[in-house]
C-alpha cells in the first residue's frame, strides 16, 4: 500500500454518510486518504466528490426499489466500473444492502480481487438468515454496529465480522435526568418512501399530545434537503411543528420530553441520549406480505434488538394504518412515569454493552480493520 490510501467508498444514505466522515477522519489521523466514490454532504465535507447525488440510492422497501430499479441498475454498474477501472487499495461499501451486493457481485465477476468491506451487517437475524453465507464469496470482512452481530455472522457461515462500534454513540450523550416537560420529537425517516408512508402518523401524534401538559411544542429534526418540503407539509396541522436542521437537532435530543420515531438508526440514538420514544413502523406491500408469514415476527426497533427484549413500545403497522392507536400509545408513556423509567435504565445497559462490545466481540477501531485489509497481498484482476 502506498503512503496515501486510494479508498473507495460508498454511502446511500445520510447515516451512512455519517459513518463513511467518521472512517476518513480516523484514517486521516494514520494516513494520507485519497477518497472516491459515492456519499453526501458529510462525506463532500471530507473531499469526497460523489459519481452522482446520494439521494439516487435512497430507497426504503422493496415497492420503492422496484419503482427507480432502472435507475439503481444503472448506478450500481457505475460504480463497479468505477471501482474495476480505479483498483483502489481498498472499498468500504456501506449499508444500502441490496445496492451494495449488487456493486459487489459484479465486481467480483470481473475477476477483481480489491479488498472489500461491507460497513454495517444486514439483518440477516431478522429476515432471511441464508443472506448471511451468500455474503462470503463477496466481502473479505463486515463492519458490525451491533454488538451481537459478528457472533451471528459467524453462526450463519458469513465473512469475518467485527464489532466497530455505533455512531450513535458519538453523537449523543445520556441525558443525567428526564424533564418535567419539553418538546416531543417527531422523526418520520427521511427517504421518500418513508415519508410518504410515516407523515401521517406523525400528524396523529400532534393531534394526539398538542394539549398534553408536558408537551410544550413539537420538533421535527430532518435533513437540510428535506427542510423546505416539510416546513409545507406541517404548516397546516393542528398544532406549530418546528422543523430544524443541523445544531438545533442535538438541541432537541437534550431537551425533548419523549419522541415517536420510525424504526432506524435513530431509534438507537435516542436511546443512547435517553430520550423516551415509541417506535413505529409502516410496511410496504412485500414487507407486509413477509411479516404475515413470521409465526412470531421479530422486534424492529434496536433498542429492543441490542437488549433482546422490548424495552420501548412498538407501534407496527405492516398493513392498513389504524391511526386509532396513536393517541393511547403516546399517551400511555408519557404518563406512566415507572415506564419511562424502565426505558432510561434500560438505555444505560444498552450503552454499556455498546460501548465495550460482547465478550467474544469487543469493540475494534474501523480505520485499523480498514488498513490492515488494504495492507495485505492483493492480486491482479483474474487472478
Amino acid at each position: 500500500m502506498a503512503e496515501s490510501l486510494r479508498l473507495f467508498v460508498l454511502a446511500g444514505e445520510a447515516s451512512g454518510d455519517r459513518i463513511g466522515a467518521d472512517l476518513v477522519r480516523r484514517l486521516r489521523t494514520r494516513t494520507g486518504v485519497e477518497a472516491t466514490g459515492v456519499g453526501g454532504a458529510d462525506l463532500a465535507a471530507e473531499g469526497l466528490q460523489s459519481l452522482f447525488p446520494m439521494s439516487d440510492l435512497s430507497v426504503m422497501g422493496w415497492s420503492d426499489v422496484l419503482v427507480r430499479l432502472p435507475l439503481l441498475l444503472w448506478r450500481a454498474r457505475q460504480v463497479a466500473d468505477a471501482i474495476i477501472r480505479g483498483r483502489p487499495d481498498v472499498v468500504v461499501l456501506i449499508d444500502s444492502q441490496v445496492f451494495t451486493r449488487v456493486v459487489a457481485e459484479r465486481v467480483r465477476k470481473a475477476g477483481s480481487k480489491v479488498p472489500m468491506l461491507l460497513y454495517v451487517a444486514p439483518a440477516v437475524w431478522v429476515w432471511a438468515p441464508e443472506r448471511a453465507a451468500k455474503l462470503t464469496p463477496l466481502f473479505d470482512e463486515v463492519l458490525a454496529v451491533l454488538p451481537f452481530e459478528p457472533g451471528v455472522m459467524a453462526k450463519l457461515g458469513g465473512p469475518p465480522t467485527n464489532y466497530v462500534g455505533h455512531p450513535a454513540l458519538g453523537r449523543s450523550t445520556m441525558r443525567e435526568a428526564q424533564p418535567e416537560s419539553g418538546p416531543f420529537l417527531l422523526l418520520p425517516g427521511s427517504r421518500a418512501g418513508e415519508l410518504k408512508r410515516h407523515m401521517g402518523l406523525m400528524r396523529a401524534a400532534v393531534d394526539a399530545l398538542r394539549e398534553h401538559p408536558q408537551v410544550s411544542g413539537f420538533v421535527l429534526p430532518t435533513l437540510g434537503h428535506l427542510h423546505e418540503r416539510l416546513v409545507a407539509e406541517v404548516s397546516a396541522w393542528a398544532a406549530p411543528v418546528e422543523v430544524v436542521t443541523g445544531p438545533a437537532r442535538d438541541a432537541a435530543f437534550s431537551e425533548a420530553v419523549g419522541a415517536f420515531a420510525v424504526s432506524g438508526t435513530v431509534t438507537l440514538e435516542l436511546a443512547m441520549a435517553g430520550v423516551p420514544i415509541v417506535v413505529t413502523y409502516v410496511g410496504d406491500r412485500g414487507q407486509a406480505k413477509r411479516y404475515a408469514k413470521q409465526e412470531k415476527p421479530p422486534m424492529v426497533g434496536l433498542p429492543n434488538i441490542v437488549a433482546g427484549r422490548e424495552v420501548v413500545p412498538e407501534l407496527l403497522f405492516p398493513g392498513e394504518i389504524d391511526f386509532a392507536r396513536v393517541a393511547p400509545i403516546l399517551c400511555s408513556l408519557l404518563d406512566d412515569d415507572v415506564a419511562i423509567a424502565t426505558q432510561l435504565a434500560a438505555f444505560r445497559e444498552i450503552r454499556a454493552l455498546m460501548q465495550k462490545g460482547a465478550p467474544e466481540a469487543p469493540l475494534v477501531d474501523p480505520a485499523e480493520r480498514v488498513l490492515a485489509l488494504a495492507a495485505q497481498p492483493r492480486p491482479l484482476i483474474g487472478s
